[in-house]
């Protein structure tokens, strides 16, 4: 029997569909384990011998909704309501 040309012919099942969290088709269907970010485990699949793997999923590499409003957070401090010596909506109805 050829282990060949031949052999790659009758591959016509899926192993691997989309995973929910990381959107890769990587998601073993019978085992039900990402090879991509091991989910359905709590923590994200990492390894360091695959140092441009972490680089490509890190923090920083995506639209970062959250984090990147922080930033300018922390550096005023974290002030929280009306900024200073703004007048309510009452103020400019007298005038």
């Amino acid at each position: 029997m050829t282990k060949g040309t031949s052999s790659f012919g009758k591959r016509h099942n899926k192993t691997h569909t989309l995973c929910r969290r990381c959107g890769r088709r990587s998601l073993h269907i019978q085992k039900h384990t990402c090879s991509s970010c091991g989910y359905p485990a709590a923590k994200t699949r990492k390894f360091n011998w695959g140092e441009k793997a972490k680089r490509r999923k890190t923090t920083g590499t995506g639209r970062m909704r959250y984090l990147k409003t922080v930033n300018r957070k922390f550096s005023n401090g974290f002030r929280t309501g009306a900024p200073a010596g703004a007048k309510g909506p009452a103020a400019a109805k007298k005038d």
